[in-house]
């Protein structure tokens, strides 16, 4: 509970988070202690290989590549209960209950989804796998078609434990399950893998809440449970966040785009009287006048590795005394928290990040905001058009500020497919091309 509550503060969370790593060795040590392995040779290499691969990859993963591994890691917690269940549950054994039975076959299931899921979700994050959703013929069939005959098979496999039937009918459900979670997970965009993330923290906890029915872990239990309930709350959050519902997360079916009902005014800032002119000039002069700026970042922010350009721009902002916020967006990134992350990592100051409701207000009365790599987080059509991927979506309310510099790759839709109406204003100062080198370009002409 000490480490927990060290993270309600970012800067007591690494402290946390050693203190809660202590907590889990001194524990593993007790269970060792009071059960001694047969084999601890072998033990001790499984824990020497398993810290190395863990110490290794955490140092390779820089902030933009943490929500794929954060992805893998929630898959590999499912890995490790549906492997344990399964081997449980075909062992010959007649001190069962019937609750043992069913939360092996749960943890088998929940695992088994959570394992492959988690692996797709983490494909799409690093790249590795095309980020628009998959569908196959009779998707939705196949799904329950699935899901039945893993119902069936469990409860076959729990009736005949132990018995050659009964083995079999665990190893058809661990592979159909692993199959679900595939099946489960193609046909979610990337746009929405921070709902999946959060989806499979919680999985990952039942998968290990039941395993500790099973093997009678009380410990296990809880913490599988609170892992199971915080993964929850999260979930609910980022739905409520991006103003759309789990079901239609995990169809994958976006609706048609509608023409706008209300379309937002175009204005001309006082300032700069429009974006007429090169975009370059246009932009170092509003950022020269500029005392009150809001940044809005984005995932292309982090993908071109710009975070640490943001950072001197904000500086040199604060050194001709200019007042600079950060506002982020709860889904700017590709897992919750993933912007605070990428812009801790360059040392910008927690008391500079504002969680959007805590923000959005301020934009009317800030006489400049910064989009870097954002695009569906602060595309006003969210609350100007019907029947988008994107209506009713909170967003960062970066038009109402008197001028506005976007620093995207280009004027493509983000993953909504949803066209930005916020570049063709005419308080907007567009600045296409690679975030890192345009904010290079734009620092080095401001210290001219």
């Amino acid at each position: 509970m000490g480490g927990v509550s060290l993270f309600h503060s970012p800067e007591t969370a690494r402290k946390g988070t050693w203190l809660l790593g202590l907590g889990w060795a001194l524990a593993l040590g007790i269970v060792l202690f009071r059960h001694p392995p047969s084999s601890p040779e072998l033990l001790l290499i499984a824990i020497l290989a398993g810290g190395a691969i863990g110490v290794f990859s955490g140092l390779r993963t820089g902030a933009v590549g943490v929500p794929a591994m954060i992805a893998f890691q929630h898959g590999a917690g499912g890995l490790a209960s549906f492997d344990i269940a399964y081997h449980e549950i075909v062992r010959p054994g007649d001190d069962w209950t019937t609750l043992a039975e069913g939360a092996a076959v749960l943890a088998i299931i929940f695992g088994a989804v959570t394992f492959t899921g988690s692996l797709v979700a983490a494909g799409k994050l690093a790249r590795k796998i095309r980020q628009q959703p998959v569908f196959l013929p009779g998707h939705a069939v196949i799904l329950l078609g699935l899901l039945v005959l893993a119902v069936l098979l469990g409860v076959f496999a729990a009736l005949h434990r132990g018995m050659p039937v009964g083995v079999s009918s665990a190893t058809a459900l661990m592979v159909i399950c692993l199959l679900l979670g595939v099946i489960f997970t193609i046909r979610v965009g990337g746009a929405d893998m921070p709902i999946v993330i959060s989806f499979f923290n919680a999985t990952a906890g039942i998968a290990a809440s039941f395993l500790g029915i099973v093997v009678g872990n009380y410990a296990l239990i809880g913490g599988g449970a609170a892992v199971a309930a915080s993964g929850s709350m999260l979930t609910i959050v980022m739905l409520r966040a991006i103003n759309r519902s789990l079901l239609a997360v995990f169809s994958g079916i976006r609706p048609s785009i509608a023409e706008a009902t209300n379309p937002v005014e175009e204005r001309v800032s006082l300032e700069t009287g429009g974006t007429e002119g090169p975009p370059f000039g246009q932009a170092i002069a509003a950022l020269k006048r500029a005392k009150d700026v809001i940044i809005a970042p984005g995932y292309g922010m982090a993908l071109s590795e710009a975070q640490e350009q943001v950072h001197s721009l904000e500086s040199w902002l604060e050194e001709r005394g200019a007042r600079v916020r950060y506002a982020i967006h709860p889904v700017a990134g590709r897992m919750p928290g993933h912007m605070n992350v990428v812009l801790a990592e360059v040392d910008v100051g927690y008391d500079k990040l504002f969680e959007m409701e805590a923000i959005n207000d301020d934009f009317k009365r800030a006489d400049l905001a910064i989009v870097v790599g954002a695009c569906d987080v602060v595309n006003p059509a969210a609350s100007t058009r019907q029947g988008t991927p994107i209506s009713g979506m909170p967003i960062l309310k970066v038009h109402e500020a008197n001028t506005v510099i976007v620093l995207n790759y280009d004027e493509k839709p983000g993953f909504s497919g949803v066209e930005n109406p916020l570049y063709q204003m005419k308080h907007v100062i567009t600045v296409w091309g690679d975030a890192k080198a345009n904010l290079n370009a734009l620092f080095s002409s401001l210290q001219d």
